[in-house]
């Protein structure tokens, strides 16, 4: 708690930090970073989760996202499309596709949703203030003036919270709720409370992009997912004092300074609106661009669930919906002599067991999922083989901080070089980001969209 002098100071501080214009979020993935439309893997984190040559939205879910992605594949890695004609002033349809179960929100999920924005980082800046920290203690300080707390309380009333990383930032910087900040061992982690329905504000344009209204059911699909994902994660990192993170571990949020009217639209269209199975919340996958098939759990090893399938996602033509993706079809190349540094030095994230070796000799896939995807990838060395499995294999191709955009790949090998031809953004799993943009221009709702990235899954809207 404040002290009574703290919260003077506090006061003197809380005017509007950045005024809106216009009022009005796989999962987590199993590691790594890869960027949403982006995606990043554990950014896997989706997915979300590299990138990054966008921004961010799982594969997640936001391309590379993620944390490459971290495990998490969302949106980020890929260039969004850039909105156009685009029309704010849309309406958000009051009708509902048919089928939609209303409820009563159950009372343990009718509460604000805590996000760890920043989480270990050394100093913050809100305003004309520098927040530090000193053991477990943080420090505020501003002018010729400094105090100390346990933790520091940080109220938007109407307007928003401009908090970040660097003074810089703050220009950019608008987070609607509260912040509490706290410090351990000289870090500190600034927790944003915030509803699930403005927390969704802030993840809908990072995880799919802007787009326009030609594409609204496609916000309307990523708020529906995003909102999914953040139900499913309540409580689930409470040793920290969240829920969910900020970036691709979970789902990309960066408050309202990208929001828009027509994503606010989407996020109000669609409110309450959540994905169930046999009464329980979906773990909402979500990836960047699927190349043409979805996969299963078992890129990461994990049962089957009934609800993420692998399975076409084309058009009549026979075309991938999601072939707009600069990711559609890609290539890496790999000279002949900087692989064996690479397998070396990604052999533990990749969790591959590789004896001691010099030179590669040839890199075979041994068998494949469902989709194409790899499943084992045999690598013979002057010494031996050893093999890596799922999704893990595009971290034993990590270069530059960046692990390879899908495990939908074969590898030539030609002269002095090893070239790498694959297609898909993210792990592959659920959603496909990209086939969703196509999907949506073509006309579909969120409802016929949904059902078939999600296959049986009940679409359920609580109300308060």
């Amino acid at each position: 708690m404040l002290s009574g002098r703290s919260k003077f100071w506090l006061c003197l501080l809380a005017f509007p930090a950045i005024v809106l214009a216009g009022d009005f979020d796989l999962p987590e993935l199993p590691e790594a970073k890869t960027a949403p439309v982006k995606e990043t893997p554990e950014k896997v984190a989706p997915v979300k989760e590299a990138q990054k040559k966008n921004a961010q939205v799982n594969d997640a879910p936001t391309p590379q996202a993620a944390p490459e992605d971290s495990d998490y594949d969302g949106p980020v890695n890929f260039a969004p499309i850039e909105a156009t004609n685009v029309d704010d002033s849309r309406k958000a349809s009051t009708a509902l596709p048919a089928g939609i179960v209303a409820k009563k929100i159950p009372e343990n999920l009718n509460r604000p949703l805590q996000v760890g924005v920043y989480t270990g980082v050394k100093e913050l800046f809100w305003k004309d203030a520098h927040i530090t920290a000193t053991g477990n203690k943080v420090n505020v300080s501003w002018s010729d003036k400094t105090f100390s707390e346990s933790d520091f309380v940080i109220k938007a009333g109407d307007a928003c919270i401009a908090l970040a990383t660097t003074a810089k930032g703050l220009a950019t910087s608008c987070y609607p709720g509260s912040f509490r900040i706290t410090a351990k061992g000289g870090l500190l982690t600034a927790i944003n409370t915030v509803d699930v329905e403005e927390y969704l504000r802030g993840v809908v344009p990072y995880e799919i992009g802007k787009l326009d209204s030609s594409r609204f059911s496609a916000l309307e699909s990523q708020a529906i997912a995003a909102r999914t994902y953040a139900y499913k994660h309540f409580g689930s990192r409470e040793s920290l004092g969240f829920d969910v993170y900020a970036d691709t571990k979970d789902q990309v949020y960066k408050g309202l300074a990208s929001a828009t009217p027509l994503t606010d639209s989407a996020v109000k269209a669609t409110a309450g609106i959540v994905m169930t199975y046999d009464g329980q919340f979906i773990i909402a996958y979500y990836h960047s661009t699927c190349g043409g098939e979805t996969e299963t759990l078992a890129t990461w090893g994990k049962p089957d669930l009934p609800y993420l399938k692998s399975k076409p996602d084309l058009r009549p033509d026979g075309t991938p919906w999601c072939n707009e993706s600069s990711y559609s079809k890609w290539e890496r190349v790999f000279t002949e002599k900087e692989l064996p540094a690479l397998f070396k030095k990604n052999g533990k994230e990749a969790n591959a067991k590789a004896p001691e070796f010099k030179n590669v000799k040839s890199i075979s896939v041994k068998d494949t999922l469902a989709s194409g995807r790899i499943l084992t990838l045999e690598v013979t060395t002057d010494k031996g083989k050893f093999t890596v499995a799922g999704d893990k294999v595009r971290w034993l191709f990590k270069k530059n901080g960046t692990i390879l955009p899908s495990s939908f790949f074969r590898v030539k090998h030609n002269k002095q070089e090893w070239k790498i031809e694959g297609k898909g953004f993210g792990h592959g799993v659920g959603m496909c980001q990209m086939g969703v943009r196509g999907r949506s221009a073509a006309g579909q709702d969120f409802a016929t969209i949904l059902t078939h990235y999600y296959p049986g899954i009940t679409l359920e809207r609580f109300e308060k």
